[in-house]
């Protein structure tokens, strides 16, 4: 470059800097809720039922308050981390790069499962478990730095980490290294390798760090094209954020001074839950499907519809079907609940963590309800 020559890179950069003909477009958003409901208006073959949905929210209102639950709940899980600093942080990063796809088609006996403190752990325990085994046994499978190293963390040696009490292996364990080894360079290459300097970037916002997730990390950019409309659900990018929010109890690294923004969280067990209470409902034919425990196909009207999205390619994934509809309906749910109690804490983020742990423990009791639908993906 000659000295006549402009830098364009080094202009950028001191406008950036100091913040010159930068815009500011306001807080952040993470569009996650402008478009469930955009999915929502355009949906044909999944509806939400208003009286049921008030119905719904007194009854939801009065468990949550008769249980008090609150984001204390989180930690008081066996299995979750209870100390509050950098490590905690760490392990729930790891833990949301990894949470997705556990569900079997084998019998309760021959899934993936792991052996933890003699118990049998599995589906989204089992994950948790998998990592406090792992660093029982010195393995450093929540550092980032671990993760990039290929002589100490290979493939054989992750292979043990998800290691199985019978013949089935994690589901997708091809992806979830993948996973690991994008974020652990991504981290290194943009935040010193360290989570809680992405965390410090958002500078306390939830809706900022939702956004560098899905910015900066590929497995974490939950979002496609439907009937021409962007539209994004960042499920696990949202739930890191709330699950960090709920582990320190909205302080120190969990303070969010938009922690509202969050959504509830798409994924398999919420949509079910929904259901039995009779807020969502699908038509006939796609029902059927969902009890025949049939694999609905990435980019299928029915797939859209309910997750609001059109197949996001990967080689070996097929796009997942949580919901824009649940999403949309989990939002009527708490304005319904502030309508019936307008001092209540609660927001999106509380009612899902409810709704997952009441959909668990209606299985655990044999409670009969829809199953949850069958999709293989990355997402959740």
């Amino acid at each position: 470059m000659s000295d006549d020559e402009v830098d364009h890179e080094l202009l950028d950069l001191l406008r950036k800097r100091f913040g010159i003909g930068v815009q500011d477009n306001g807080p952040p958003e993470t569009k996650v809720l402008e478009s469930a409901e955009f999915v929502y208006d355009n949906s044909i073959d999944v509806a939400i039922d208003m009286r049921s949905t008030k119905v719904a929210a007194q009854l939801v209102l009065d468990e949550m308050e008769k249980r008090e639950y609150s984001t204390k709940t989180w930690s008081s899980h066996e299995l979750h981390p209870k100390a509050k600093d950098e490590s905690t942080v760490n392990f729930i990063f790891t833990m949301d790069l990894l949470n997705y796809s556990f569900w079997s088609e084998k019998s309760e006996d021959e899934r993936f499962a792991v052996e933890y403190k003699d118990k049998r752990w599995t589906g989204y325990w089992g994950l948790v478990a998998v990592l406090q085994r792992a660093l029982d046994e010195d393995i450093p499978v929540t550092s980032p730095d671990f993760w990039i190293d290929e002589e100490r963390c290979t493939d054989e040696v992750l292979k043990n980490v998800f290691r199985s009490v019978n013949d089935e292996e994690a589901p997708m364990l091809e992806e979830r290294i993948k996973c690991l080894r994008e974020a652990g360079r991504v981290l290194d290459e943009e935040f010193d390798g360290s989570v809680v300097t992405l965390i410090e970037d958002a500078k306390s916002s939830a809706a900022g760090l939702v956004n560098l997730l899905a910015g900066k990390f590929t497995c974490f950019a939950d979002e496609g094209t439907f009937e021409r409309k962007k539209v994004r659900f960042l499920k696990r990018a949202q739930i890191f954020v709330a699950d960090l929010w709920a582990a320190f109890d909205g302080e120190g690294y969990g303070e969010f001074n938009d922690i509202d923004k969050i959504t509830m969280f798409a994924d398999y067990r919420v949509p079910q839950m929904l259901h039995s209470l009779g807020v969502m409902w699908f038509c006939p034919s796609l029902e059927a499907k969902i009890r025949r425990l049939e694999m609905i196909e990435s980019g299928h009207s029915w797939e859209m519809q309910i997750r609001g999205k059109l197949a996001y390619q990967h080689s070996s994934q097929q796009a997942n079907l949580s919901s824009g509809c649940s999403i949309w309906a989990v939002e009527l749910l708490r304005r319904e609940m502030l309508i019936i109690k307008p001092e209540a804490k609660i927001n999106a983020i509380l009612i899902d963590f409810f709704l997952y742990d009441l959909a668990k423990e209606r299985e655990k009791d044999g409670i009969d309800t829809i199953p949850h639908h069958r999709t293989r993906s990355i997402w959740y």
